[in-house]
């Protein structure tokens, strides 16, 4: 169905529900990157003192990881409950804990106080941010998705997506300026804990945000309908969704759930490899202080924010899979470049590789929001959405940082990871290139996607390359 027979909301209202789901968002990416951020630099001497330095950002590494494993469980959890009980509550659930998690953080005893307990702690902490960021993502956008105009779907969807370059910009500005200001000494020994202990007053701030806006109302509208229909349901697709969310999922949704982990594939990889695995390779290889990697992440990542709703209003234009196409194909392109300039070991030539990077990432991140909710019904998208997104983070984000650094370790050069990242982006670009164009998708219609464009007319489907 043409998106057309959803009116847009009023202005404020939609900006209200923008502001909120992008705060939020930003706390939470905020959270999860502080950490990416902190096994890369301190967290290797903190809680495994008894490894070589390789070693030891290997170990950071794997409890990095962690948190993306317990991300589908989220996604499972979240989804399922998410699409029987609405977005809102479970929006605030997921941001109590995240935040819960990373305050946490910042009171942990390191080694050297409680010895191995403390990456134990740390390991269990981790697995609370990840599956409460497994929960975040498909909610998030979700809410925007389903308020926006429709006409405008791609743009506005892509305002949460800016919230993953907000938490890492917020995040790495507060590590560069505590670096800064801090010996090397004072930061290990106590500095390190500030980003994670202000996460408690970020989280209070959030809350109050999402407290104060409405539940998606083409979720509302589907939720009356289901109850209207009880004594006389018409599909099996709307008996399987209000039982239980993910059999209808796998049922009816299947090749959409295996088209979302394939295009988050390129996406997940190439952003962990560009912003923290390059603190490890930039520090290590390219002689660059950790100072000077961060402002160049820090640089990169206000210029990512900046181009991701741009992006997003070209996937309003010209359809959701030519912008993910182009931004699979360009990082792949760049990977070699994306080295070479870093091995130069130039202040100049380090911004330029990163935002450069984060640049063609965007153009696979800004579409994804819209593009995913559009492939899934309502009673359904919130289950499908966030399986077909975190699913793949196990076997992409995850590794990425972990591979790249065995890889490193293994061959003493950049040539592998780039290898590593040319391969995911010709996957997303297999999948991407063999899903159908959604930007005339109507949210509001519940039945399957399959179903809905055997319905429409054929111009409004037609895949746009």
């Amino acid at each position: 169905m043409a998106s057309a027979t959803t009116a847009p909301p009023p202005p404020g209202n939609l900006k209200r529900i923008v502001a909120a789901s992008l705060i939020g968002t930003t706390i939470e990416w905020y959270d999860f990157f502080l950490y990416g951020s902190a096994a890369a630099l301190v967290f290797n001497k903190l809680f495994f003192p008894d490894s070589d330095p390789l070693v030891g950002t290997l170990l950071s590494f794997l409890t990095y990881a962690v948190g993306f494993a317990a991300r589908p469980l989220g996604a499972l959890v979240f989804g399922h409950y998410g699409d029987r009980l609405g977005r809102k509550k479970l929006l605030v659930l997921s941001l109590l804990l995240m935040g819960g998690a990373t305050f946490a953080i910042g009171l942990l005893p390191t080694h050297a106080t409680i010895g191995t307990a403390a990456p134990v702690l740390l390991t269990v902490l981790r697995l609370v941010q990840g599956f409460a960021l497994g929960g975040e993502w498909g909610g998030a956008v979700l809410l925007v998705s389903e308020h926006g105009d429709a006409r405008r779907r791609g743009f506005w969807a892509s305002w949460p997506q800016t919230g993953a370059p907000a938490g890492q910009l917020l995040a790495t500005g507060v590590l560069s300026l505590l670096t800064a200001l801090l010996s090397d000494a004072a930061f290990g020994s106590w500095g390190w804990r500030i980003p994670f202990l202000l996460s408690g007053v970020l989280v209070i701030v959030g809350l109050w945000i999402r407290l104060s806006v409405d539940e998606s109302p083409v979720f509302q509208q589907a939720l009356a309908q289901a109850e209207a229909r009880k004594a006389d349901r018409t599909t099996d697709a709307e008996a399987d969704a209000e039982k239980l969310p993910l059999v209808a999922v796998l049922r009816h949704h299947w090749r959409d759930v295996l088209v979302a982990m394939g295009a988050r594939m390129a996406e997940n990889i190439s952003y962990y490899v560009i912003t923290a695995f390059i603190l490890v390779y930039a520090t290590t290889s390219a002689g660059v202080s950790k100072q000077v990697a961060l402002n160049a992440v820090l640089i990169a990542s206000a210029v990512h924010f900046a181009v991701i709703p741009a992006w997003g209003a070209l996937s309003d234009r010209i359809g959701r899979r030519p912008v993910y196409l182009m931004g699979a194909v360009g990082v792949g392109l760049w990977m070699f470049p994306f080295f070479s300039l870093i091995d130069t070991g130039g202040f100049g030539s380090l911004i330029l590789a990163v935002t450069v990077g984060l640049v063609l990432h965007g153009a696979m991140y800004a579409p994804q929001a819209a593009f995913f909710s559009e492939m899934f019904a309502t009673r359904m998208r919130y289950s499908g959405a966030s399986i077909g997104a975190q699913f793949a983070s196990v076997a992409a984000g995850a590794p990425a940082p972990l591979i790249a650094t065995a890889l490193l370790s293994d061959y003493g050069s950049s040539t592998p990871i780039a290898l590593y990242v040319i391969a995911a982006s010709l996957l997303t670009v297999v999948a991407v290139a063999a899903a159908q164009e959604t930007r005339h998708r109507d949210l509001a219609d519940v039945a399957p996607a399959a179903e809905a464009d055997r319905a429409a007319a054929p111009a409004a489907n037609a895949r746009t390359l």
